[in-house]
C-alpha cells in the first residue's frame, strides 16, 4: 500500500507541476546547467524540491514539520506566500504578508468542514502588502481533513488554484504515508505484546516448579535457575526498542534452554554453531526465541515415547550480506498443509508457537523475500531458516540491556 502511494507520488507530481514550472522558466530563460531542455530542467527542479519537502511531512503534520516543508512547497508553487494549518491554527508561514494569519484562519471554517478548496480575496490595510488573493486546498487523510495548504498571491489565478490543489494532494499522500508508518509501528508493538502473551504460562509454571524442586536438595542450583528465569523474563518483557542484536537474542535463548534442560534433564541435547561475525546483526526483538520454543514443543513435549531423546541444533552463519540462522529439531514435525494454514492465519497458531507472528514481522521489516523457510513433515522434525540482512535502513538495535 505505502509503496503504491509513494510510486503514485513520484509519477504524478512531475507531470502536474512541470507545466507550471515550464511557464515560469521559459518566461525567464537562464543557464540550465547542462540538464537539457527547459522541460527536463523543470522536471528535475520539481522532483528535487519535492524530495526535500517530503521527509519532514513523513513525520506527520506538526509545527516543526510544517516549518521545515513550507519553504519547499512555496518553491513548488512559485507563489509569494504559503502557509500550512491544522484545524485550529497556522502551523507555519513562509514568505511575505504574515499579518494575514488571523484573517486566513477566520476564513478556513468552510473548507475545513467541507473538504473542498476555495479561493477568496484578502482584505489588507498595509500599503506595502501586495497579497490580494488566497487559495485554500484542504489536506485530507482517509477522508478526514487534517488542515489546509494556503497559497497567497497578488492576483487571482486559475493556474495557481489547480497547482495548489495538486500540491495539497501530494502533501496529503505524504501525511497518509506518515499515518501508515505510525500504524505499522503500532502493529509491530501489538504483535510483540501478543508474542509476549504467548510465552506459555505452562512454561512459567513448570520453570518455577523445577526451581522449587531444587530448593531443598540443591539450593545453589535453585539459585542459578532463578537467576536464569529472572534474566529470561526481564529480556522478554523489556520495554525499549523494536530491535535487538543476534547476540542478545541468543543470550535470552540460552537462559530459556537452561530452564528447559533443568526440567527434562538428559532427554534434551542442544548444539549451537554461531559465527562470531554475525553476533552484532540487528533483528526484530523476540524473533528467534519463539522458534526455539516451537522446537522444544514439537521435539520434547509432543513426543509420545518419553524415552526417545530430542535434539535441537541452532546455527548462525555468515552468508555475505546476510546472516543465515537455522533452527532444527528431530521432533514430531507437522503436516505441511496445516503449517501453511497456520502461516496464512486460516487456523489457530496454537500448534506453531509464534511461527506466524515471526514470519509476519520478518516480512514487514525486510520484505516478502525474507519470510521464514520451514521444512517439515509428520514424524520428520522441523527445520526453520531465517535470513537476516546485515544492514537494513531503520533496523537498529536499542543496545544491550545491562545485567542487574
Amino acid at each position: 500500500m505505502s509503496g503504491f502511494l509513494a510510486g503514485l507520488c513520484v509519477a504524478v507530481l512531475p507531470l502536474l507541476a512541470a507545466g507550471f514550472w515550464l511557464g515560469r522558466r521559459t518566461a525567464r530563460p537562464e543557464n540550465l546547467g547542462g540538464l537539457g531542455t527547459p522541460v527536463e530542467h523543470a522536471t528535475f527542479e520539481t522532483l528535487h524540491t519535492a524530495s526535500l519537502a517530503a521527509p519532514p511531512l513523513r513525520a506527520g503534520l506538526t509545527g516543526e514539520t510544517a516549518r521545515r516543508s513550507a519553504r519547499r512547497l512555496r518553491t513548488l508553487l512559485g507563489t509569494d506566500a504559503l502557509c500550512l494549518t491544522d484545524q485550529d491554527t497556522v502551523l507555519a508561514w513562509d514568505g511575505i504578508g504574515e499579518h494575514h494569519r488571523t484573517e486566513i484562519m477566520d476564513r478556513l471554517g468552510g473548507p475545513l468542514e467541507s473538504g473542498r478548496g476555495e479561493a477568496f480575496r484578502l482584505r489588507c490595510d498595509e500599503p506595502d502588502c501586495v497579497l490580494r488573493w488566497a487559495v485554500v486546498a484542504p489536506l485530507t487523510v482517509d477522508d478526514r481533513v487534517h488542515g489546509a495548504l494556503v497559497a497567497c498571491a497578488p492576483r487571482e489565478s486559475a493556474v495557481l488554484v489547480r497547482a495548489a490543489g495538486e500540491v495539497a494532494r501530494w502533501v496529503s499522500v505524504q501525511l497518509e504515508l506518515a499515518d501508515l508508518d505510525r500504524s505499522r509501528t503500532r502493529l509491530i508493538e501489538a504483535e510483540i505484546k501478543a508474542l509476549r502473551a504467548q510465552i506459555s504460562p505452562h512454561f512459567i509454571f513448570n520453570s518455577l516448579a523445577v526451581i522449587a524442586s531444587f530448593v531443598r536438595t540443591d539450593p545453589e542450583r535453585a539459585r542459578e535457575l532463578l537467576l536464569e528465569f529472572a534474566d529470561f523474563t526481564r529480556y522478554s518483557f523489556r520495554r525499549h526498542g523494536d530491535f535487538t542484536t543476534l547476540a542478545d537474542e541468543l543470550h535470552a535463548i540460552d537462559h530459556y534452554l537452561a530452564l528447559v534442560r533443568a526440567r527434562f534433564g538428559d532427554r534434551l541435547s542442544v548444539t549451537l554453531q554461531i559465527a562470531p561475525e554475525v553476533l552484532p546483526v540487528a533483528l526484530p526483538f523476540l524473533c528467534l526465541q519463539p522458534l526455539v520454543e516451537n522446537a522444544v514443543k514439537h521435539g520434547l513435549e509432543g513426543k509420545a515415547d518419553k524415552s526417545n531423546k530430542s535434539h535441537i541444533s541452532i546455527t548462525a552463519q555468515d552468508a555475505g550480506a546476510e546472516a543465515l540462522v537455522v533452527i532444527e529439531d528431530n521432533g514430531t514435525g507437522m503436516d505441511p498443509e496445516r503449517l501453511r494454514r497456520i502461516l496464512t492465519g486460516e487456523v489457530s497458531p496454537s500448534d506453531g508457537i509464534g511461527l506466524s507472528n515471526v514470519d509476519d514481522r520478518l516480512r514487514q521489516v525486510y520484505g516478502d523475500d525474507y519470510g521464514l523457510v520451514i521444512e517439515t513433515a509428520v514424524g520428520a522434525g522441523m527445520r526453520i531458516t531465517a535470513r537476516l540482512p546485515k544492514y537494513q535502513p531503520g533496523v537498529h538495535s536499542a543496545g544491550r540491556l545491562p545485567r542487574q
